[in-house]
């Protein structure tokens, strides 16, 4: 199979791309950072010309959340990285003379919005909130491709644990210290995926059928932030009773702390109804594997 992969050089792109090139498949990347991509690295303005030649498409391209304080100005960036590169992805297809057969296209499960205890698996509808519109508006333009023959799978994500890059990779360095723990009171929901699951879900996606709409891409156990906080510093033989209040979070981040503070009790019924198999599905082992690396 020759699959482009949009942001094929990020946390997630980069062992994606080397999962396909293991399993035989050509990957041809877009990315507007192509000094890392290897050969195979196209700029987006090559897209159009590129989508005649390939069978799947894989769009994980999108500025990160907790990059900078969500100014008005960032979150216009964080709209227009995910909304405007899906819809020229999406445009590019329509264009095209010989269209691939598949659309991967990233999201995340800020869809649901702020949910509390509920438990929402893929037939829960929109919430509320920035995230969720940006997510309600990105998830629209890639179901653009439906119309024009495409299978799309709306990929939902949440935090994906590896050492090296995401959330894990903050959260170590104060654990390690001595000062992790909770954020605010502790009892909002986490969803949490191991990064070689993501991986696998995507390959699962790319080869069967039956993952269509959206598939959220999480572990199937939640957990709370004081659990997670918990498993995490046992993971790393630390403490775990430092709490962060809301209050100090608010100061320091803003509107982007309610992202930390608020959360989504999510379930991958899909992933489950298909068959998949994690390779992660506890959280303790997740931690540990991730921690060792």
């Amino acid at each position: 199979m020759r699959v482009l992969v949009a942001g094929g050089t990020g946390f997630i792109g980069r062992p994606l791309c080397d999962a396909l090139r293991a399993e035989g498949h050509t990957v041809l990347v877009v990315s507007r950072d192509r000094s890392h991509a290897g050969q195979r690295a196209i700029s987006w303005d090559a897209v159009p010309a590129a989508v005649n030649d390939v069978d799947a498409i894989v769009n994980l391209a999108g500025e990160s959340l907790a990059a900078h304080r969500w100014s008005g100005a960032q979150k216009m960036r964080i709209i227009e990285s995910r909304v405007a590169t899906t819809r020229a992805m999406v445009d590019a297809v329509g264009a095209a003379q010989s269209r691939p057969g598949v659309l991967v296209n990233a999201s995340a499960v800020g869809f649901y919005g702020p949910r509390g205890d509920e438990t929402l698996d893929e037939t829960a509808g929109p919430g509320t909130g920035f995230l969720s519109k940006v997510c309600q508006a990105w998830e629209g333009e890639a179901m653009r491709a439906e119309a024009l023959g495409l299978r799309v799978a709306r990929l939902r994500f949440r935090i994906v644990l590896a050492a090296d890059g995401g959330a894990l990779a903050r959260m170590l360095p104060p654990f390690r210290a001595f000062v992790g723990g909770p954020l605010g009171n502790g009892r909002q929901w986490m969803s949490w995926i191991h990064r070689d699951d993501v991986t696998g879900l995507v390959l699962d996606t790319l080869a069967k059928d039956g993952y269509r709409g959206a598939v959220n891409v999480t572990a199937p156990q939640p957990v709370t932030n004081r659990d997670f906080s918990k498993a995490l510093g046992a993971a790393l033989a630390r403490p775990a009773v430092m709490r962060a209040p809301a209050s100090v979070l608010r100061l320091a981040l803003g509107e982007m702390a309610d992202m930390l503070l608020t959360g989504q009790r999510v379930v991958p019924a899909a992933a489950q109804r298909l068959g998949y198999r994690f390779r992660y599905p506890q959280l303790t082992a997740a931690l540990r594997a991730s921690a060792r690396r």
